[in-house]
C-alpha cells in the first residue's frame, strides 16, 4: 500500500506536468510561449529571398503579356486577306477574265483601322502557274488572284489563288 509520504511525493511529481488546453507544459516551455513573432533577421532574409524570387517569377509572365498582342494581329490580318479573297473570287470566271484584271493595285485602307490590303487579277500561263503573265488577254485558261495585307506594323500576310473556267 502506499502511505501519505509516498502520495505526496507523486503530487509533486505531478505539479510539473499541469494540463492546459490540453497540451503539456513543461517548466521550460514558459519561454518558448513567450517567444511570439519574427526575429529582424528572419524579416531580411525573407526580405532577401522574395527579392531574388520576385523577378524569375515576374520576368516571364511579363514577357508573355507583352507578347500576346502579336497573335490577334496575325488572326485580324489573316481575316481581312481571305475576306478579300472570298470577294474577288465570287465572281464568275467570264466576269473575272473580261472585266475586272489589274496589275498590283497601290494600298487601301482595309475596313479594319491600321490595316491596309492591294490585290492582283492576272492571267497565268498554264505552263508555270508560279509565274503570273500579264494582265491583258490572250486567255490561256487560268487566273491568279492575289491579295496581300500589311498590319500595323508593317508585316504583310499574303495569299493566292487560281482559278479557271475548266468543269
Amino acid at each position: 500500500m502506499i502511505n501519505d509520504n509516498g502520495i505526496e511525493k507523486i503530487f509533486k511529481r505531478m505539479r510539473r506536468f499541469k494540463i492546459k488546453n490540453s497540451e503539456f507544459r513543461t517548466p521550460n516551455s514558459e519561454l518558448l510561449l513567450r517567444n511570439k513573432g519574427f526575429t529582424l533577421i528572419e524579416i531580411i532574409v525573407m526580405i532577401v529571398m522574395a527579392g531574388i524570387l520576385l523577378p524569375v517569377i515576374v520576368v516571364p509572365f511579363v514577357t508573355g503579356i507583352r507578347g500576346s498582342e502579336k497573335p490577334e494581329k496575325v488572326t485580324t490580318a489573316m481575316y481581312l486577306v481571305h475576306q478579300r479573297m472570298e470577294e474577288l473570287m465570287k465572281y464568275d470566271y467570264q466576269i473575272l477574265s473580261t472585266n475586272s484584271m489589274t496589275a498590283l493595285t497601290p494600298y487601301t485602307p482595309a475596313p479594319i483601322s491600321n490595316y491596309q490590303w492591294r490585290w492582283e487579277i492576272v492571267y497565268v500561263p498554264d505552263t508555270d502557274l508560279n509565274d503570273p503573265g500579264s494582265p491583258l488577254p490572250p486567255d490561256t485558261g487560268y487566273i491568279r488572284i492575289f491579295v496581300r495585307v500589311s498590319d500595323p506594323e508593317a508585316d504583310t500576310y499574303e495569299i493566292y489563288s487560281v482559278v479557271t473556267d475548266f468543269p
